[in-house]
Parts: C-alpha cells; structure tokens; sequence
C-alpha cells in the first residue's frame, strides 16, 4: 500500500487537515452517548415459543434518556407531502422526506401510514436494535437517519419483516445511516431476522449491510456486537445483503479473501475483550438458560482467552419451547448460577446487589470492568412483542412494556390496535430532569432508587409486587382475548376501543400499584431500620403508637469482608471473667 493511497493501516478512508479535525470531534462526541446506549434484544422463533408466538425484546439501555410509549395513529396522505424527521431519543430534527416515500400508494396517489405502537405495529410487525461501535470510516454524521428514525418509518410502512427490512435499506440509500453499527431485530408473527448494518463512511451517504432470517424453531439474541459472519449469498429465501457488502470491505482494507469466506462482523466488527465479555455474555446467558452445552463457548465470551474452539453461534435451537414467563425471567437476568454471576465479595456492594456501580472503572494505574447484565439499572425502558399469526392481529399483537430495568418493574400489555396512550406512558409533563407522580418513568425509578442500595432487604418487596401482577395480566388474557374476539366478529371498532381501554386500564393500575409500593418502602424501611407490619398492615403498640423497629445488618459476606479488612478495628473486646 503507497503512501498516498486513501487507505490506511487501520482500513479507513484516511483524511486530512480541517476535515480530519472535524471528523474526530464528531467522532469522539458520536462515542460517547454510543457506549451509554446499551442495548439487548432476544429473539425466539414461532416454533421455539410454548404457544407458536414470535418474540422480540429490547431493553433500551442509556443512562440519562427520558422516554414514553408513543403511539403513531394511522393517517391518509396525498402524494407530495412531506414528513419533518425527528430523532426519537435524541429529539434533534433531521430533515424532511416525503410521506410517501417507501409506502404503498394507490392509483390516486394516496397512502396510509400504518398505526404504531411503541415498536409494534397494526400488523403485528416490531422492530428493535443494539448499537455496536465502529471506526470513524463507518460513520456518516451527514446522512439524515438515525436507527431510530429507521424503526418508526419502518413500522408505519410495513406489513411483513421482509418488507421492513427493503424499506430500511432503500431508505438508508437514498438519505444515508448517520448511526454507528446496529443490529436490528426484525419481525412479524411468522419469520424474525436479524438485520446488521454499517456506514459506508464520512459523506457517502450509503450503507451496507446483511439481513439473516433466524430459523423458526431458534432462538437469537445480540447485544452491542455485530453478530453475523458468514452468510450463503445464494440462499435468496433466508438471506438478504447489499450488493457492495464484500467489496466496500476490501476498498477499505478490512477483507482480501473469497467471497465465500466473508464475515461481516470481522469485516466490520472485529471481536475485542469488551465486545466478548461485554456484550455476546449477555448473548451466551440467554441461550444458556435453555440449552445444554453451552460451557464449550466460555473460553470465548470470557473474553481473556486469547484463542478458543468454537464460537457463539447467530443463534440456538432451545432444549424445550419458551414460554412469555421465560423471555421476562430472561429480562430479568445477571448471570445467575453461572461463571460471570458476581460472588460473594465486594462487588456485590454492602447490601448484596447484582447491580455494581458503572460498567468500568481505573485504580492503580491499572482498569478494570464490572460484568454487563442484561438486565441493567441504566435501561429507560424494557418491552417484550409477542406477535401470533393464529389471532386476529388486532389481538395477535401485544408489547409488553416497562419504564425501566426489566427486573425492578412489572411490564403492562399494550395491543398493538390499542389507540390511547395511557397517561403514564405519555412524556407529557416530565422529562429528564422534571419529576412527576402520574408518569411511569418516574414513579417506577422513585421505587428502584430506593431498592438499588438496599437491594437484599428491599427488592423482594418489588418482586412480590412485580410477579403478582406478572401473573394477574396472564390470568386475564383468555377472558380479555376472547371477550375482544366476539366483538371483532361484528364490531371492529368496539374490539379495538375494548382491547385500548384494557391497555390504558393496567398501565395505570401498575402505575397506582408502584405509588403505594413506594410510600410502604420508605414507611416500612426508614432510617436503616424495618418496621413490623402483616400482609401490608403496620402492627402497632398497645399505645396506638408503630411497634417497635427491627435494626437492620450487613449481609454475611459483607461481614466477612469488613471483618478481614479491618482487623481487630471494630472488634469488640472480649468480655472480662
């Protein structure tokens, strides 16, 4: 390679002078709310599901992001109209596309943009995403769409997968991909995909990609990392690729092999510590849950072997079928019963927490990581769509929804038809730095702050309270459903004004329930201490005055540690004979 040429020996377009100036400042400011916004999607296939339902998650992980659950109401459009692009984390405008770009039009020229819910739409399509980071020769902070402007445009157009995965890619060639690398799960209630796409670099205003549909009876999952390696180009029916994938890898230096041996994420994505360890752990414990086997990966996910055997596979096919209760105990996981679940010492904190303080930190000269969960304290929001082609796809579509970490909330269904955004969800009237009561996003972090630095003494107050409401929204879904059902038979929009008033009902049941849970925390646990109460009830003296308090203490392993630090420190003298 000469010394002129635009290549450089890391594979980037080299540039220079004010260019290169701006470009690294666009670049360190795109890095840094990229390593906050961590994200986990799974994926379960309609023949790897208890009831044949297609599952899709995303646990929307970015400290500091204030979000609701918004709603995209369908509407007519005439040819010529245009649409203002907004992003919809970071609220930044875009530009403007036409309404019809990507949709179906009629003969007169007119469109419908389809009706949206958070992530799923009318049709029971969702869509989700991980960003991974790449170099600055695979970001073009000129391009106008940003992943989670592709998501929305996407759901309002589509009726398949397949159809939202062409609108995505046609769009991004035709206003560029401004985001770093993402993963996007993508599906409907009979295929799921994965979807994975890079820059083509600084003002190209083009990306490439690949799109792999993920067996029926598989389960997939990628967090923060590129997942895709090799892919069959002949396979029209399961896979889906930019025409340029192979070659804008070696006009950039990062591929000089047969076509047949292209991987996109090596290309592209190549695997570090952080990535392994990281980001496909979380990947390796969800298929550990429910398949045998899977230690033979470690060496990989551990992220410290230099070399391993084998690698993660895209995806797995589960020892048994996964049930709704399944992919919400996955939401729900720091890598219990295995290798990377933290043990007994200080990383647990003083009061025996899964949740360690930040995701790295520096001591010594030297740096060290904390493991990442899937389910984190940094998530804004958590949802899970199930999607079933046997129902009406009025009814055939739910997000389940949280306004946090998956494992500190109870996640309410919404139905896809639902056309009411219930209040608690709205972002009307809080945002990031305004509290209110009525808003979920508030009211359910109120209640994990106060759980988060107690978390052994507290948290199984939550749980109690989470899992029992887990368990009334399934208890309810047959009679909810069928009820829907005979209306649909005869009056559409009494079944969808039904399944709506349902929706907005729990959310703010939830809502309600998470208010009284956290005036009973900070009575029950006040000062360090725990007041007696039964079923709820705060016991009192025969005075009328509240029973006397139960101090609290540290966890054994805490004790242990405090007591091999510190020596004879605190240790009380021995009692004299």
């Amino acid at each position: 390679m000469s010394d002129k040429s635009p290549i450089n020996k890391k594979g980037c377009l080299s540039i220079h002078g004010k260019t290169a100036a701006l470009v690294f400042i666009l670049l360190v400011c795109s890095l840094y709310p990229a390593s906050m916004h961590a994200c986990t999607n799974v994926i379960v296939g309609k023949d790897a599901s208890a009831d044949g339902s297609v599952f899709c998650t995303y646990s929307c992980d970015s400290y500091g992001l204030f979000y609701g659950l918004p709603i995209y109401l369908s509407e007519k459009h005439h040819r010529g109209e245009m649409r203002n692009l907004v992003s919809s984390y970071s609220r930044i405008p875009r530009g403007s596309i036409p309404v019809t770009e990507e949709a179906e039009v009629d003969a007169q020229g007119n469109m419908r943009t389809y009706h949206v819910v958070g992530n799923i739409n009318e049709w029971q399509v969702s869509i989700g995403e991980s960003t991974f980071n790449v170099d600055s020769c695979l970001i073009d902070t000129t391009a106008m769409l940003d992943h989670s402007l592709l998501m929305v445009l996407a759901l309002q157009r589509a009726k398949t997968a397949r159809q939202a995965i062409r609108i995505i890619t046609n769009l991004v060639e035709k206003y560029g991909f401004r985001s770093q690398g993402e993963s996007f799960s993508v599906c409907d209630p009979n295929e799921a995909w994965l979807l994975e796409m890079v820059s083509q670099g600084p003002g190209s205003g083009k990306a490439v990609w690949v799109a792999l549909r993920i067996p029926d009876n598989a389960i997939c999952a990628h967090a923060n990392e590129s997942r895709i390696r090799q892919f069959n180009m002949k396979d029209k029916q399961n896979v889906m690729y930019h025409k340029d994938v192979i070659k804008f890898a070696r006009k950039i230096g990062r591929f000089s092999g047969k076509d047949n041996e292209f991987s996109f994420r090596d290309a592209y994505n190549p695997p570090k510590f952080s990535g392994r360890r990281a980001c496909d752990a979380r990947v390796w414990s969800f298929f550990n849950r429910f398949c045998k086997g899977m230690d033979k990966y470690l060496p990989y996910v551990s992220g410290i072997e230099e070399t391993w055997e084998e690698e993660l596979p895209v995806w797995v096919v589960p020892d048994r079928k996964l049930t709704l209760q399944d992919i919400q105990a996955t939401m729900r996981d720091h890598y219990e019963g295995t290798v990377f679940e933290h043990g007994e010492d200080i990383t647990r904190g003083l009061t025996n927490s899964p949740y360690p303080q930040g995701i790295a930190f520096a001591y010594g000269g030297k740096r060290y990581f904390n493991e990442r969960y899937i389910s984190s304290p940094q998530s804004a929001f958590s949802w899970i769509c199930q999607m079933r082609a046997y129902k009406p796809r009025e009814i055939g579509g739910i997000i389940w929804f949280g306004n946090d970490d998956g494992n500190m909330v109870a996640q309410t269904p919404v139905y896809c038809c639902a056309t009411d955004v219930p209040p608690c969800y709205d972002i009307k009237g809080a945002d990031d730095v305004t509290f209110s009561m009525d808003n979920a996003f508030w009211v359910c972090n109120w209640v994990s702050n106060m759980v988060y630095p107690r978390y052994n003494v507290l948290f199984p107050e939550l749980k109690a309270v989470r899992d029992s409401l887990d368990s009334s929204y399934a208890a309810a879904m047959p009679a909810i459903e069928a009820k829907a059902e005979e209306l649909l038979k005869t009056n559409r929009d009494a079944a969808i004004r039904f399944l709506s008033d349902y929706s907005v009902e729990k959310a703010q049941q939830m809502i309600d329930r998470w208010r009284r849970l956290a005036f009973f925390l900070i009575v029950k646990y006040n000062d360090m201490a725990e007041k007696p109460e039964v079923n709820g009830v705060f016991t009192r003296n025969q005075y009328g005055r509240g029973a006397k308090v139960k101090r609290l203490s540290y966890p054994t392993s805490v004790k242990r540690i405090i007591a091999e630090q510190t020596g004879e420190r605190y240790m009380r003298p021995a009692a004299k004979q």
